[in-house]
């Protein structure tokens, strides 16, 4: 068990905590900011989320750099960052703060490129991350965020926000899992 491994362990277990401060109905108080109230529970989940994400680049920084990728880093790794994802969007629309449509279309992408990179690895190949990849992982990520903050600092100057980053997110996100399964299709059986 090296270092990047135990990051990316430390990202699925923080996981739960995340969905704890979301879904528990406990009352910590709330941070008012001008018209507007963000509850500490959501701000602590922010902040866990945060750190979370952001263990994303780093366990695989260390593996690479320092030698020490292994099957399980490559199996953990994906699955860590698809569990924070889709769990935090799951509890997103059941606080109703993001549409069903939106978390369908993210968390389904999430498991056609997983499918297809499995049957990659069947074949023995391997399927890179794209830069539409790396912007859909971006979107996501600050969707999330913005969402968790009830669309601070947005809200203050009564923009919609986290209703425009949601829809972009989905696009994105569609788009880039169109563009792994045209630029793989020679992976794809038509039989």
């Amino acid at each position: 068990m090296n270092l990047a491994n135990k990051i990316t362990i430390a990202r699925i277990f923080l996981v739960p905590v995340i969905l704890f401060f979301l879904l528990v109905r406990f009352d910590l108080g709330s941070l008012a900011i001008s018209d507007m109230n963000i509850s500490y529970a959501q701000i602590i989940a922010v902040l866990i989320f945060i750190i979370a994400a952001s263990t994303d680049g780093l366990d695989g920084y260390i593996a690479r750099k320092n030698q020490l990728v292994t099957n399980l880093g490559k199996l953990l790794d994906p699955l860590a960052d698809k569990l924070l994802v889709a769990s935090v969007l799951i509890a997103l629309v059941e606080m109703d703060k993001l549409s069903a449509l939106v978390a369908i279309v993210i968390i389904s992408r999430e498991f056609a490129v997983t499918g297809l990179r499995q049957i990659a690895l069947l074949e023995g190949k391997v399927v890179a991350a794209s830069q539409w990849g790396k912007w859909k992982t971006a979107t996501q990520i600050t969707m999330i965020i913005v969402i968790l903050l009830n669309n601070f600092p947005f809200e203050l100057i009564h923009l919609p926000f986290d209703l425009i980053i949601s829809w972009v997110a989905a696009i994105i996100t569609l788009y880039s899992g169109i563009d792994y399964f045209v630029k793989n299709k020679s992976l794809i059986p038509v039989e």
